[in-house]
């Protein structure tokens, strides 16, 4: 049985394999993947770990820790790793049980389904408006000071939109946070990837109850390899987040490749410029063809298109992400990575060409 559907995510090629023995190439735009791919040295530093693959990873992480608090800036006991950041975020969940939690929507699907695993509570939603192009404002201060949830689960830049949220306002959520006795799980998995992204990680230490997550997937194109950790000034929480998941749980070709990864910071300038240039063609073509886009600081763009644009695309071997499974979209809502300027320029022909699209109101 088949039980992918439960949970429905992007970079689900594997169903497209025929398509592409038979000589068909697949482009897969349903994933916010760094465009350049996987940096050569992390590749290389993947297969000098190969050999010791027959022993257990470190289950502390030792070097990678070290290798992340030189990077961040930070203390190692501030730093937790895991396989990928959705295993952060359930064992986040199931080390806090939270019996009250907010989000603000629409954002990745993934803290509902593990706050509902962990304590069956549906999270409490602030709606962010499509007239304001999905951004978050000030009406979160209401609504927090309102539900005074345990938990605050926040995307910057959030997903499946790609705007920053304002550090004024992100200052004014961590503080009230920290009066209401709300922590702050902030998801910060596709900053380094946005333009002019400011991170809350200078806040760890005067806000205890603030969680930020980081994952590797993103920036390195890592997707297949899983790694991502989370930065936090409360010791004793990332100790119960450490039980709550399995032990091993970062393979010792993540723990090499993200250590290599870390070095490469010449191929994230690339990128950034890459993305730029691409979103914007993009978004210009898409506009102009009759979809509404809406603006993104991001790897990604969100718009409006016709019922079964995603699944015409399909037959042709190009994969964007439906958006009907996010709260408050549904039939009609996609995302779109932006990738090398190249596959962008087949994305758009192939949708021109093929008439799969009709002007959106």
């Amino acid at each position: 049985m088949n039980y992918g559907s439960v949970n429905p995510h992007g970079g689900d090629t594997y169903g497209m394999r025929e398509m592409e023995r038979n000589g068909r190439s697949l482009l897969d735009f349903s994933v916010n993947l760094n465009p350049l791919g996987i940096p050569d040295g992390v590749l290389a530093a993947m297969r000098e770990a190969l050999p010791l693959a027959g022993s257990y990873p470190d289950p502390y992480c030792r070097e990678l820790v070290k290798a992340i608090a030189d990077h961040e800036e930070m203390p190692q006991d501030f730093i937790l790793c895991g396989n990928g950041a959705s295993e952060l975020i359930y064992a986040f969940c199931a080390a806090v049980r939270p019996q009250s939690a907010a989000e603000a929507v629409p954002t990745f699907s993934e803290y509902a389904s593990a706050l509902s695993a962990a304590s069956g509570i549906t999270p409490a939603r602030y709606a962010l408006r499509k007239e304001n192009g999905f951004r978050l404002d000030a009406g979160i201060l209401d609504f927090l000071a309102s539900a005074k949830p345990e938990v605050l689960f926040l995307c910057n830049p959030n997903n499946p939109n790609g705007l920053l949220i304002r550090p004024d306002l992100l200052r004014e959520i961590a503080d009230m946070c920290g009066r209401n006795g709300t922590r702050l799980f902030l998801d910060e998995c596709f900053l380094d990837l946005s333009d002019g992204g400011w991170s809350m990680k200078e806040a760890l230490a005067d806000h205890p109850g603030l969680i930020i997550l980081k994952a590797m997937t993103k920036n390195y194109a890592l997707a297949g390899v899983r790694l991502g950790y989370c930065l936090s000034a409360d010791r004793e929480l990332l100790g119960k987040m450490a039980a709550a998941a399995q032990p091993w749980n970062v393979s010792v070709i993540a723990q090499a490749a993200g250590i290599a990864a870390l070095k490469e910071t010449a191929y994230l300038r690339k990128a950034g410029a890459v993305i730029r240039e691409g979103r914007g063609a993009l978004y210009e073509a898409l506009t102009e063809a009759g979809l509404l886009v809406y603006p993104s600081d991001a790897n990604f763009l969100l718009f409006r298109g016709p019922s079964g644009l995603d699944e015409r695309l399909r037959e042709r071997g190009i994969l964007i992400r439906n958006c009907s499974n996010y709260e408050g979209l549904g039939d009609g809502w996609y995302r779109t990575a932006v990738r090398l300027k190249e596959e962008n320029e087949i994305l758009i022909r192939e949708i021109r060409e093929n008439h799969l699209w009709r002007k959106q109101s």
